[in-house]
């Protein structure tokens, strides 16, 4: 097989890769650029004692690691954090490059440490403390809706550990609204079933005729929201569950929010 022929297929996956790194498809596209130059100018800069496209991973790095900032574009200093792919600009590059390499590109431990030049226990350590970094930046309001107190208090402990402040406990629809209009959350956890016989689902449904807040639904009767006839929602959760689902959870709904509120 030709070298053409044997990187091609990896291309596509490397400019993506090249954008979320440096931030900008002007900048991931000159760093890919800066790659296969170097490439055509040496044929044996991939070697032959990687896999392909781990080689051509390998390679890039190599590049970017020596030429940040090359035509001032990767590296720019981001301003206001607020959405997906400014919180991944937000972390410190050397833990980004491992958690991408790792989550988006979906490399094994192995080969991500074979791309970066390190041990697995390093790239353990960078995708660990990348993880930090983005809990760190997620730190949000949350208001619980949930009228089992045994539950809603195992929540607010789960929050409390994320570094979240819980700024309510609702147990009814109309709590539900007044706490949150009140205190504007950044996020909501909500059940369907409440205390006197309300809907969570409605007041969800008023909290964000009011403000935009991403919203996980926790509750034992996922069927009432998996039904089709409406729009179902992004995050559902089914009772009982497991804290680290929950923490995940979590995680995914703040990141991908394309705005954070913090206090008022």
């Amino acid at each position: 097989m030709s070298l053409s022929a044997a990187i091609a297929p990896h291309l596509p996956y490397l400019r993506r890769y090249a954008r979320a790194l440096t931030g900008s498809q002007k900048g991931g596209d000159a760093y890919v650029r800066a790659t296969l130059e170097a490439i055509l100018a040496k044929p044996d800069a991939l070697g032959t004692e990687l896999p392909p496209r781990v080689a051509l991973y390998h390679l890039f790095h190599a590049i970017w690691s020596t030429t940040r900032n090359f035509d001032g574009v990767p590296g720019e200093a981001v301003k206001e954090v607020s959405s997906p792919d400014e919180r991944l600009q937000a972390l410190s590059p050397t833990n980004r490059e491992a958690l991408l390499l790792h989550s988006l590109e979906g490399f094994s431990r192995g080969e991500t440490a074979q791309i970066l030049g390190m041990s697995e226990s390093h790239v353990d350590e960078q995708i660990a403390n990348a993880q930090l970094e983005i809990e760190r930046q997620l730190a949000s309001r949350v208001l619980i809706i949930e009228d089992e107190s045994i539950i809603a208090l195992d929540l607010e402990s789960m929050m409390k550990e994320l570094g979240h402040e819980v700024v309510g406990i609702a147990a009814t629809r109309d709590e539900a609204v007044r706490q949150a209009i009140a205190r504007k959350p950044g996020l909501v956890l909500a059940d369907i079933r409440l205390a006197d016989g309300s809907s969570g689902i409605d007041a969800v449904a008023e909290i964000l005729r009011s403000f935009d807040v991403p919203v996980i639904f926790i509750t034992a009767y996922p069927e009432r929201l998996l039904t089709g006839e409406r729009p179902e929602p992004t995050y559902l959760i089914t009772k009982p569950f497991l804290s680290e689902t929950v923490k995940a959870a979590v995680g995914q709904a703040l990141f991908f929010h394309p705005s954070k509120r913090q206090a008022a």
